[in-house]
Parts: structure tokens; sequence; C-alpha cells
């Protein structure tokens, strides 16, 4: 072994119980006698190859799909005998293609459930903004849009805020991220994990992409051809111990790097690089830069939010004002960001150095290549006091690893 197991879980929120699903015609059943339990408030990830049953397992839970066999509990009650449009409004849903009403306003979209639960009007409008602002849209100046004048992130958002608008327990993702530019993608997981964070849903979130499933995941479920689960483990374990061939070949070559999905920025020690806010002396912004061991320095505006990036050649250029020398702060990320993101950024990054920001968007610190080999020794350490511990369990053991 290389880690200890994922500790037991409570109650589980989702419970699946010989969940089957049969078509007619088909020599093999596309979900076969699924057991799975799925605890309260974490991201439950189902990923596997193109056929293997995971978008048809995830249909189930919510009966837009019926099992053929089997039973599926939603908080200790058996959902399968239970009214399916009833049980849909319990369950928050979000897919890839969004799937906003096109005719229909952004708050007339985010309101369809409260509205056929019969909430009154004032309550509707309040949860409209309320939602419009926890997933980062200005509520004024969305709420009269239509989806065709938003782009596709901004719809994602919209999407989510609809899933959440009666606050139900479960929330389930079908390839949420799936139709969007690498960037917004990359955008939106950490603004969804960030999210995450503060409403603590049960979510289960079907995806193809075990990179995805990394980053996104409190526990993955890796289903193999046939409709079967290959492993149910943390993502940790998972690229640390995976639990057969299939399970190794999915993950793919190149774990220790998947590893850096796994480490958020708000777990790192942050880089110190030279800051000073706007309206500084240009000589004094000088003076702390070559007092530094950094070729740049950060200038903070007046809410400590980062503003430009100036050089040494850009306090000496007299010509151009302070406030415009310099570039942007480019690469800008949150603490829910993965160090797999990060040093993505990082590497287009023409300082060297990914900024750091709070969610009100205040300077936080830097993520640079120091930051980024000091966690890598970090992960290297963690993996051979792993390969004692197993070496010595061994010996222990007389050869024969404990289960």
């Amino acid at each position: 072994m290389t880690e200890s197991p994922p500790k037991p879980m409570k109650e589980p929120m989702i419970r699946l119980e010989g969940v089957t699903k049969r078509y007619p015609g088909q020599d093999r059943p596309a979900v076969d006698s699924i057991d799975l339990d799925i605890p309260e408030g974490e991201i439950v990830i189902f990923v596997g190859p193109s056929g293997c049953g995971k978008t048809t397992l995830m249909k189930m839970i919510n009966r837009l799909i019926e099992p053929t066999a089997g039973r599926i509990f939603i908080q200790g009650e058996d959902v399968t005998g239970v009214n399916p449009d009833q049980l849909r409004r319990r369950i928050g849903y979000v897919i890839q293609q969004i799937g906003l009403f096109p005719h229909m306003t952004i708050a007339e979209n985010i309101a369809t459930v409260p509205k056929m639960l019969g909430w009154d009007k004032a309550r509707i409008e309040k949860r409209v903004d309320e939602l419009l602002e926890l997933v980062g849209l200005d509520a004024p100046a969305f709420r009269s849009r239509y989806p065709k004048q938003l782009s596709g992130g901004q719809r994602q958002r919209v999407g989510v805020a609809r899933a959440l608008a009666v606050d139900p327990p479960v929330m389930l993702m079908d390839e949420p991220f799936g139709a969007i530019d690498p960037i917004t993608r990359e955008r939106l997981q950490n603004e969804f994990l960030r999210l995450q964070a503060e409403i603590r849903k049960t979510i289960v979130f079907v995806t193809h992409d075990i990179d995805e499933a990394i980053k996104m995941g409190d526990r993955i479920a890796i289903l193999r051809e046939g409709a079967k689960i290959a492993q149910y483990d943390t993502p940790k374990h998972i690229l640390s111990a995976p639990a057969d061939a299939f399970v190794a070949d999915f993950v793919g070559a190149g774990a220790s790097l998947k590893r850096l999905n796994l480490t958020r920025v708000s777990e790192l020690e942050l880089s110190y690089w030279p800051t000073l806010p706007l309206g500084t002396d240009r000589a004094e912004v000088l003076s702390l830069l070559r007092s530094s061991d950094k070729g740049s320095l950060l200038i903070l505006d007046g809410q400590n939010r980062p503003f430009r990036w100036v050089t040494a050649h850009d306090i000496d250029r007299d010509d151009v004002p302070l406030e415009e020398a310099g570039l942007g702060p480019g690469a800008v990320v949150g603490p829910e960001a993965t160090l797999q993101g990060a040093l993505n950024l990082m590497l287009d990054s023409s300082h060297g150095a990914v900024v750091v920001v709070d969610g009100q968007g205040s300077y936080l610190g830097a993520v640079d290549f120091a930051t980024v080999a000091q966690a890598i020794q970090s992960m290297r350490r963690e993996a051979r006091d792993q390969l004692r511990a197993a070496a010595v369990e061994l010996s222990d053991t007389g050869g024969m690893a404990t289960p």
C-alpha cells in the first residue's frame, strides 16, 4: 500500500444497490449491477471510456433513465418508487449543452423550477439575484438578458445558477465544461470549486477526461467497458495505487505530473515578489526593485489589487507615466486553482510568475518556479515515505501486504 485508504463514510447522501440497465436487443447491460455509496457534500466523478455506462448511470439517479433493476436511495429514501417529476425538482441538473431556454431571459431561466413550485414573485426575484451574484454575474446587468447575448462561459454559469435555484441537496453534472475553450474551462472549473467550498452540495459529475476528474473530484469512480466499476477511490490513491492494469492504462503516463492537479494554490507557501501601491514615487519603486532578487515589481491599486508589472527599464522611462508603464497583471489565479493550472499559466507569463488573489481580487502573493519546485520536492518526500512504509509493512507481514 502506498497510502492509507479513505476514511469510512457516514451514512451516504446517495446509495446505489444493484442498479442495472438493460436495453431490449442488447447482449449485455448498459449498466451492470452497480453498488455505490456517494457521501454528502462531496464531488464524485464518473469517468471511463466511451460506452462504459457512466452517463446512463448518472441519469438513473434522477430517473431520466429508468433502471431495469436495483434501488437508488437519496437521503435514505428509496426514490425508485416516487414520482419522477417531483424527484427531479429536488435534484439540480447541469448538462454540457447548458439547455437554457432561448426565448426566456436569464432571470426567467433561473426561475423555472421555483415557479413550478409556486414560489411568490418577491421570493423568486430575491433568489435569482442571489444566485447570479453567487456565480459571479452582476444581477442588474444580466437579469434581463437573453442566452444568445451571453458568452459560452456566462451561459454555463447561468446553467449552474438554475440548477441551484431551489437549493437542492444533490446536483448532477454531465460534462458541464466539455464544450468550452480550454482557457474558459480552466477558469470555470476553478470558480466552481470555489463555489462548492461555500455550498457543499453532493455532486455527481460525469466526464471523459481523467485530468478533469483528478482536479474536480473528491472521489472518482472509474468505469470499465462492460459497465463495471474498476476502482472507486480518492484521486490521490488512484494515482498512487491503481487497482489493476486497466486503471493504470486509463490514468495514463505521467501520474507524477497529474499529482500537480491534487495540490491547490491555497496549500502552497507563496513566493515573495516586491509590491508597492499605485502612486508611489518612481525613485522608491526603483530602489525597492533593485534591492530585491526579482526582475519585476508589482504595482497594486487602491484596493490592493494587481495593477501593473514593471521592470527597471519601465521605471527609467520618464516619457511614460508609471501607471501606464509595464504590463497588466496577466496570469492571475485564485486560491482554489491547482498547481498544474498555475504552472500552465506561468509558462506563458512574461514575468515567470502567477499572481494569486482572493475572492475580492486582493493580492495574496505569487506562484513562481521556486514555489513549484518546493511543492514537487515535498511530493517526492511524501512518495519516499510511502515506499518506506510499504517496505516496512511487507517486512512485518513476511512479504504479504495487508488488505
